[in-house]
């Protein structure tokens, strides 16, 4: 089975069991709005992972990072994409409240995670990243950070002054603007996990390296995973809307360049709504 909560998006190594063969796990958004989930999921993640470190470089990174997030969230209709979706989940799994076949405490539980996620979310003052918008300083560095070696010393002498000072200094300015991204970062977490969730893999059979599938109607399908044996060197090139899905496999030449290819390839595919 794919696992419930996957280290990236995108592209990223997970272990099917009981076999434990090594697999690549691919996903492809089958929405706009699930396409800017995952790239603030993606972001989130480099984002804590260079935190976490204390080298003055890779603080730097996490700024760059850090503005990223910024520009994905100045969209004016994320915050509200982002209550609608927590309330709606929060909606549905309270219709099986009372059903004997689902353990109420886990139930309780994630209703609880979507309450306090809204909640969160809702009591965020203007856009998310507001706080920082109005952060001068950073605004400075973030004005110049794009251009090739804009941040030098000459440039930003603050910046060099502050990529100066202890790791664990650095670490607690981060902490704390970090923090002002915190709701919109749990909530695009806790959404994906439950739509992940929703998802049954199953194994599929590429006739002549590909495969199409043409999706039933009456139901909306957000998110298609593909996961691809590492062993196999293959690449999935995919494409999709809400009416049809399809996949057609490549391998990288010696020239570095994909070639399709042309055996049958077994794979496994969850489509998830």
């Amino acid at each position: 089975m794919f696992a419930p909560w996957p280290l990236a998006s995108g592209y990223h190594c997970i272990t099917f069991s009981p076999q434990h063969i090594s697999v690549i796990l691919y996903e492809y958004p089958l929405h706009e709005r699930i396409r800017t989930y995952l790239r603030l999921e993606h972001l989130f993640l480099r984002l804590h992972q260079l935190a976490a470190r204390i080298d003055d470089l890779d603080h730097h990174f996490a700024l760059v990072t850090l503005f990223e997030i910024m520009d994905v969230t100045a969209r004016a209709d994320l915050k509200s994409d982002l209550l609608k979706d927590l309330d709606k989940q929060k909606h549905v799994l309270e219709a099986y409240r009372g059903n004997p076949a689902i353990v109420e405490a886990a139930l309780e539980k994630v209703i609880g995670e979507l309450e306090q996620s809204f909640d969160a979310l809702n009591n965020q003052p203007g856009k998310a990243g507001q706080t920082l918008a109005d952060n001068d300083w950073l605004m400075s560095i973030r004005s110049r950070i794009s251009i090739p070696g804009g941040t030098c010393e000459f440039d930003l002498p603050s910046y060099y002054a502050w990529q100066h000072k202890t790791g664990v200094s650095r670490q607690a300015d981060l902490t704390q603007w970090i923090a002002t991204l915190a709701s919109v970062g749990d909530a695009v977490h806790l959404l994906l996990k439950l739509l992940r969730d929703t998802g049954a893999p199953q194994k599929i059979m590429a006739n002549g390296g590909q495969f199409q599938l043409t999706l039933p109607q009456g139901r909306t399908f957000l998110l298609l995973r593909l996961a691809l044996e590492v062993s196999q060197e293959l690449i999935p090139e995919i494409s999709g809307n809400r009416l049809m899905v399809s996949v057609r496999l490549m391998r990288l030449g010696a020239d570095q360049r994909p070639h399709p290819v042309t055996e049958d390839v077994a794979f496994e595919l969850a489509l998830c709504s």
